[in-house]
């Protein structure tokens, strides 16, 4: 193979890498769904996976400290639905969610429904920022050394940012959504939760 067509496939590789990581911001699904509100970004418009309730693991635990300073641990929150949105500020579709997310928080409230988001890059300035230009007003928590992450290993790629898991009663994951949601789907998957024990 000649020098030019070995640096042609080169620059042809490093192209293609380049735009893997562009687009690993949101989820390996291709699909359009950002209009001009997100400065031309175009990624997938989330893989949404539900699970019965006989098919579900075992609860997931983690705990932190909110960008406010108040302790959070999950396991507290059994008995309840609580909804994680892994987020951080500089992400385009988690910018384009955040208003549903902050409507479906006011909507569920009074069901026994929590949210938290777990921020993996940005430090409190930033992270409050988002919050307080998006009207956010459920907590997050920072993790930037990924220890939530861990804990969530299997439900959460570590790529796939914006993800939204909804836990059941029981504190296991009955649902989740890789991209920015879908608020109808998020809608219907909390629906869902909140019947099992109504029913």
């Amino acid at each position: 193979m000649s020098y030019r067509s070995r640096r042609q496939l080169l620059h042809a590789t490093g192209l293609a890498a380049a735009i893997g990581l562009t687009a690993a911001c949101s989820s390996s699904d291709t699909s359009d769904r950002y209009d001009s509100e997100s400065s031309g970004y175009v990624s997938g418009n989330g893989v949404t996976t539900e699970i019965d309730p006989q098919d579900r693991a075992e609860p997931v635990e983690f705990s932190g400290t909110t960008y406010d300073g108040d302790p959070f641990d999950a396991v507290e929150q059994r008995g309840s639905v609580l909804v994680v949105n892994v987020w951080y500020a500089s992400c385009p579709p988690c910018r384009v969610e955040a208003p549903d997310l902050q409507a479906i928080h006011e909507e569920y409230a009074d069901q026994g429904v929590t949210f938290i988001g777990i921020n993996l890059r940005d430090d409190a300035g930033p992270a409050q920022a988002f919050e307080e230009n998006y009207g956010i007003t459920y907590p997050s928590i920072p993790d930037q050394q990924s220890e939530i992450m861990y804990q969530l290993r299997g439900f959460v790629a570590p790529n796939a940012v914006p993800t939204t898991l909804a836990l059941d009663h029981e504190g296991r994951v009955a649902g989740r959504i890789s991209g920015a949601i879908d608020p109808s789907i998020l809608r219907a998957m909390l629906d869902g939760v909140l019947e099992e024990v109504a029913s």
